[in-house]
Order: C-alpha cells, then sequence, then structure tokens
C-alpha cells in the first residue's frame, strides 16, 4: 500500500469525506495536442502506477511488433516509465533488465537526439492520484457507487488509466459506457484502434464469459501489433484456467515466461484485483497437479531468484511440498506466502488444502472461506470448501454451497459437475449426479473432472464395459494420468489384464508419484508371482513405517521447517 494510501486509511471517517468533497474540480487535458506517451507521462507523474505498468507493457509490445510507431526517444521513455512501475511493485529484478534495455536505447540514439521534457498537465497530478486511492478504498469497503463516481474521474482526467477502465468494468460498469469515456482519445491520438476492442474483451471477463473473453483477446493477440505481449498471454492463462482447461493455461503460462523470464506475479487485471486472477503460483499449481515436480522444483528456485519478498516463490515451492505428500511442510510454506500477501488466494488454497490433508478441517475451512471472499469467481475455492464439508460428513452444507454455486456462476460443465459430486455422496441422489454429468459431457465431453466422476458412477454400476468406451472416447484427444489409471482398472474388471498393465504403466509415466497406479501395478504382479509378491509386500511394510509418520505432519515439523528459511531462499 502506497503511503498516502495508508494515511488516508488511519485518518477519520469525517475527515476522509471533508477531503473528497473539497477536491477541487480541474479541467480535463487537451487531447488534441498530447500523443500517448504524453498520457504515460502524466499518469507515471500522477502516481499511477498499476496503470502505467499496463498501458507501457502494451504499448511497448506494439513498438516491438512495429518499430516505426515510435522514435527511438519516445521508445526510451516508455521503458524508463515501464521500469519505475516495476520498481514501485518491488519486482526489482525485473526493474533492472527494463532500465537496461532502456540504457541500452539511449546509447543507441544521435547525440543530437534529447528526450523531451516533461510538459505534462501536472496541475492534474495531486487530483488524478488522490482519486484513484479513493477508488480503490472505496471499493475495498464494499461502497461501490462513490468508487465508480472515483474511477470514472481519474478516466476524465487520465482517459488511458487502464487500471480504472478495468475498476470500472468488474464493478459491473458496461462495456459500452467505459468505453465512450476514451472515445476522444482514441479518435485524436494515433495507434489505439485496439484499445476499444481491449475494452470489449475484459468486459467479457468481468461478466463470467469466459469463451467470448477468449476468443476476443486471441484476435487480439493474433491479429494486431499486441502479438506476443505478456499481458494478454495472461490473461488467457487466467481465463483458461477460470474454464478448467488447465492444458492450455499451461502452454500461455509457458509463452509469457519465454517472452518475460522475470515474469513472477500477474498484472492482467491490474494491481487492484491481485486477488482474483491469477500468477505464477498458479502455473506452478497447475505444474504440480499434472506430477511435473522436477518443473515445479525449478519453477520455485527461479522465482526466488528473482524475489523472496512476494508470495509466489513460497506458494510454488508449497505446492511441491503439498504434491510430495510433506503436507506439514506446504502448511509452513502457505503460512509465509499469506505473510508476504494475506490477499494471495492461491497461498490460502494450499494452506486450506494442507491443513485438510492433516485433518484440521475446521480450520481449512475458514481458509478456503477467506479465499471465496477474495476471488468469488473461481471455482476452485468452492471445491475446496465442498471437499472440506464432504470430509465431515456434513453433506447437506456440501449441497447448499453447491447448489449456490451452481446458481451463481451458472450452468456450464464445471459447475454441473461439482453438484454431481455431491449428489454422488447420497444413495437419493444418484440419478440426478447421472444426469448433471450426462449435460457437463454434452457441454464438454474432455472435461476430465466429468469423465472420472462419470467413470465413478459407472463403476459402481459394474458397467465396465461403458466405462471403457467413455474413458477411450476422453483419452482419444488427450493423455492424462487419472484417465489412464482408471482405464486400467476397468480393464482388470473385464479381465484384460495385459492392456490394464499398459494403462498403468502410461499412468506412471506421466506422473510417477501416482500411488494408485503403482498399487494397480503391484497387485497385478502378485497376483502373477503371490511368492515374489510377498516379499515385496515385507519390503514396502518396512520402507514404508517411517514414511507414514513424516506424511502425517506436526506442529513441531512445521517449526523445524520455520528455522530452516535459508533453504527457502531466506539469505
Amino acid at each position: 500500500m502506497d503511503p498516502g494510501e495508508a494515511a488516508i486509511l488511519e485518518s477519520s471517517p469525517r475527515s476522509f469525506s471533508r477531503l473528497f468533497a473539497l477536491l477541487p474540480q480541474l479541467p480535463a487535458a487537451l487531447l488534441g495536442r498530447m500523443n500517448v506517451i504524453d498520457h504515460v507521462r502524466d499518469m507515471a507523474a500522477a502516481g499511477l502506477h498499476s496503470n502505467v505498468r499496463l498501458l507501457s507493457s502494451l504499448l511497448l509490445t506494439m513498438s516491438n511488433n512495429n518499430p516505426e510507431l515510435f522514435s527511438p526517444s519516445q521508445k526510451y521513455q516508455l521503458l524508463v516509465y515501464h521500469a519505475d512501475s516495476l520498481f514501485h511493485d518491488k519486482e526489482y529484478r525485473n526493474a533492472v533488465s527494463k532500465y537496461t534495455m532502456a540504457l541500452q536505447q539511449k546509447k543507441a540514439l544521435s547525440k543530437t537526439s534529447k528526450v523531451r521534457p516533461s510538459t505534462g498537465n501536472s496541475a492534474s497530478t495531486p487530483q488524478s492520484q488522490i482519486n484513484m486511492m479513493l477508488a480503490n478504498l472505496y471499493k475495498k469497503a464494499g461502497q461501490e457507487r462513490p468508487s465508480v463516481t472515483s474511477y470514472k474521474e481519474v478516466l476524465r482526467q487520465c482517459p488511458l488509466a487502464l487500471d480504472a477502465i478495468l475498476g470500472l468494468l468488474s464493478l459491473s460498469v458496461k462495456g459500452a459506457e467505459v468505453a465512450s469515456m476514451t472515445m476522444n482519445v482514441i479518435q485524436t491520438v494515433p495507434n489505439l484502434d485496439w484499445l476499444s476492442v481491449w475494452i470489449k474483451a475484459y468486459a467479457f471477463v468481468h461478466t463470467g464469459d469466459n469463451s467470448r473473453a477468449i476468443n476476443t483477446i486471441c484476435s487480439l493477440e493474433k491479429k494486431s501489433l499486441l502479438r506476443d505481449n505478456v499481458d494478454l498471454l495472461g490473461s488467457l492463462a487466467d481465463l483458461y484456467f477460470r474454464a478448467g482447461d488447465n492444458k492450455n493455461s499451461v502452454l500461455k503460462f509457458e509463452q509469457a515466461q519465454m517472452l518475460d523470464p522475470y515474469l513472477i506475479k500477474g498484472k492482467t487485471l491490474g494491481a487492484l484485483f491481485a486477488s482474483s486472477f491469477v500468477g505464477m503460483d498458479v502455473y506452478g499449481y497447475l505444474l504440480a497437479r499434472e506430477g511435473r515436480l522436477e518443473d515445479v522444483e525449478n519453477l520455485g528456485c527461479r522465482l526466488f531468484n528473482i524475489s523472496d519478498q512476494h508470495a509466489e516463490p513460497w506458494v510454488v515451492s508449497g505446492c511441491h511440498s503439498f504434491y510430495s505428500k510433506r503436507y506439514s511442510r506446504a502448511l509452513y510454506l502457505g503460512a509465509k506466502a499469506i505473510q508476504l500477501n494475506s490477499n494471495s488466494v492461491q497461498a490460502l488454497l494450499l494452506k486450506g488444502a494442507a491443513l485438510r490433508n492433516m485433518g484440521r478441517v475446521q480450520e481449512a475451512i475458514i481458509h478456503f472461506r477467506e479465499a471465496i471472499r477474495l476471488a468469488p469467481c473461481r471455482l476452485d475455492c468452492y471445491e475446496g470448501l465442498i471437499e472440506c464439508y464432504l470430509a465431515s460428513n456434513s453433506i447437506r452444507e456440501a449441497m447448499v454451497m453447491a447448489n449456490n454455486v451452481y446458481k451463481t456462476l451458472g450452468a456450464n460443465a464445471q459447475t454441473l459437475t461439482l453438484l454431481a459430486t455431491v449428489c454422488l455422496e447420497d444413495p437419493v441422489t444418484q440419478e440426478k449426479a447421472k444426469t448433471l454429468l450426462d449435460k457437463a459431457l454434452t457441454q464438454r465431453p474432455d472435461y476430465i473432472k466429468a469423465v472420472v466422476k462419470k467413470a465413478e458412477l459407472l463403476s459402481r454400476e459394474q458397467k465396465y464395459e461403458d466405462g471403457i468406451a467413455l474413458l477411450r472416447n476422453a483419452l482419444a484427444n488427450q493423455s492424462d494420468c487419472v484417465l489412464h489409471r482408471i482405464l486400467g482398472d476397468f480393464l482388470v474388471a473385464v479381465n484384460e489384464y495385459q492392456e490394464a498393465m499398459d494403462q498403468y504403466s502410461i499412468a506412471l509415466s506421466l506422473d510417477p508419484n501416482d500411488q494408485k497406479s503403482l498399487e494397480g501395478m503391484q497387485k497385478m504382479e502378485k497376483e502373477e508371482s503371490p511368492t515374489d509378491a510377498t516379499q515385496e509386500e515385507d519390503v514396502d511394510d518396512m520402507e514404508g513405517s517411517g514414511e507414514e509418520g513424516d506424511l502425517e505432519g506436526s506442529d513441531s515439523e512445521a517449526a523445524q521447517w520455520a528455522d530452516q528459511e535459508q533453504w527457502f531462499g531466506m539469505q
């Protein structure tokens, strides 16, 4: 939080209202006499750092795709403004990289070329900063109307304040109304024809229309000067993740990481909305879910080298521990991440999951509820809470929550599957679960969670041939550890042992830590060689006797990890 923002928070409500009432109404900038660099400069002077970062990133991408758009001195200024905004966000390694690029750009300038000094409308500086802080604070307090008013005032002074645009869209202001507030600047400043499409895309984002948002952003990213923009790629990773398309989400994260090796946290929706969009911590989580623990470990080390003062590297390392079944260590790392950023949704989910798996369900529930408060559009927050309810046999609470999610987020494959998951827990609602899963698979035949739950239902009914057909169809265009393992189970049930062994082998090649696939393979080997299997079981028991205590975890072990911060990157 900025010092000015903190000072406003500490003031009394009466003085806070008085400050807002007494703000002078200054005239808008003379757009016809300004270019886009002038707008960036004025926002930087006004302290609108998140807006500067977002706009300068887009403009630099445009410059890379068409070097003739901006003069060398203008590109130099953009690099400096972008680096300044990174420095403000404490992303020092990334800032150094951009400052270095700026120095290289300056050396390339002709000796007679001079960077134009700042001549912007400095009179608007105090009001634009203050209004942005007011809008943020009003939004945090749940006061939507004054927040909207303040954001609009920011746009009146700085019509290219993209973070303020996102603020309005997040408060349900219609995209057409927001676009009308930028029409003048689009018509008078060159090379801003993409802005109206950009606003349209994020209007879809904030109304939950993920499919249209993805299509619109893809059109921006592929067909315009904004190709290979890290912020747009981050948006696509976010949207694919929300839609449950983890494969494409990982691909977009990988693209963004290659373009910006210092990327550590998402900036797609601006600093204000840090709790509602994804960063590299979610990338680590997705890799861990795929069983790519070596990649997760490498990612964690890379992020620690960038900064150990952000939550993301701690969350990534925590995901590695969690999926290695070292829950006490995951708990400590999640707590450390929350200490650095109390609004880190992924840290709350990590800590909640660790607590749940350690049997501390009530504590886990508290963390999942807080994650829902911060990110009410993220389905995985609700999934964690519902899993806690089911773990504690609170089926009624789970059913109420699943129905609320279904009504709030709409009838899509994800919400249908979540509701079906709860219905499967009650024998009375088995038929309803079947109907819901059929609807989900009609919408998305490749949705893995729906396939898994439908296979579970078919297994209960001993319809193994139907299950095999379902799984083969799902695996036709994708490869997933869980699907291969379940197919192996079904093949065993119909005495197709050789192919079952092949499926278990494929599952383990995708995730060597998948215990159920290993157990399925070992069970088949025991049936083939009872004597050898008995000896292997004895060895496994001896090796597992010490490991079980480690998986359980304890407060004393968490304290031990707290004493070893140097191992995690704290020097």
